[in-house]
């Protein structure tokens, strides 16, 4: 049985560069280093680097903490954390994605105009989200579906200016264009700002799908990206499953199969896709 790991799955750019800036701060200045939320969606990789000493908080204890240093994620924050490390003397390691913050400018510099109503294409409750809302010192309108958006009040009378968080699906974001563009009888600004190396993962993935007998897709139970994708790839091949550890594999997945295929999500760990592919050759063999 051949088994592939997918090379376009694993990590995202911004995540790499959050875990490489946590990675050589706990070696060069030792434990702890406090992390701001999960450095990443997958709680595998989350315990791997509390080892090496990287806590994570919450806000309410972020708000608690004086003179140490805290490391904001890839997600990005709102103004409201730089300014309580600046209050509490907490140093700030800025992992933010450059993406992220580029989008976080566009949005101030919208917001600047009180007429211009901002909406944002995007998962209510995401860390990023909160970090662009935050830009708009709350005024902007969040959706994530065009049925929300048919529920959401909106004066078409005055400018919009429509924005999407980084990770979400393009096709949905121009949906959501059309709609407003249909509708809009003031200026209406469409800023495409969705990151391409995580929206392109949905079309090689299809591919990848398509190429093999099995699908094992590995991510965190709250990788909203992960959840995504593991769609994706059901979609195109009914045998795939959904797996956080290889010890969710099953041996009976694999009766009869010829070629299996690993992938996983931009929070998934290349580690994580390789011992998942260890355990399926060692329940070969146990299983010969």
């Amino acid at each position: 049985m051949k088994i592939t790991i997918d090379k376009n799955s694993g990590f995202c750019f911004g995540v790499v560069y959050a875990i490489e800036m946590a990675e050589q701060y706990l070696k060069t200045h030792g434990p702890p280093l406090y992390c701001l939320g999960d450095i990443v969606h997958n709680d595998a990789e989350v315990a791997r680097l509390r080892a090496k000493g990287l806590i994570t908080i919450d806000y309410e204890q972020f708000k608690r903490l004086k003179n140490t240093t805290v490391l904001i994620r890839a997600h990005g924050e709102p103004p409201q954390t730089y300014q309580i490390a600046l209050k509490n003397n907490i140093r700030l390691l800025d992992a933010s994605c450059p993406i992220v913050l580029k989008l976080q400018n566009r949005i101030r510099a919208a917001a600047e105009d009180e007429e211009t109503q901002i909406i944002i294409y995007g998962k209510k409750g995401h860390p990023e989200v909160n970090g662009h809302i935050g830009q708009t010192q709350g005024k902007a309108i969040v959706i994530g579906s065009i049925e929300e958006l048919e529920k959401t009040p909106i004066d078409y009378d005055k400018p919009i200016a429509l924005f999407s968080q980084t990770t979400k699906n393009p096709e949905h974001f121009y949906e959501i264009a059309r709609y407003l563009k249909q509708r809009a009888r003031s200026t209406l600004k469409i800023n495409d700002t969705i990151c391409r190396q995580v929206s392109g993962r949905e079309p090689q993935l299809r591919a990848f799908a398509k190429q093999h007998d099995v699908i094992i897709f590995v991510a965190g139970k709250k990788s909203s990206n992960g959840k995504v994708l593991f769609k994706v790839c059901k979609e195109e091949n009914p045998r795939t499953y959904f797996v956080s550890v290889p010890e969710e594999v099953q041996p009976w997945w694999f009766e009869g199969v010829d070629s299996v295929g690993i992938c996983g999500a931009t929070s998934t760990p290349q580690w994580l896709m390789e011992k998942v592919k260890e355990h399926i050759l060692h329940l070969q063999k146990v299983n010969v």
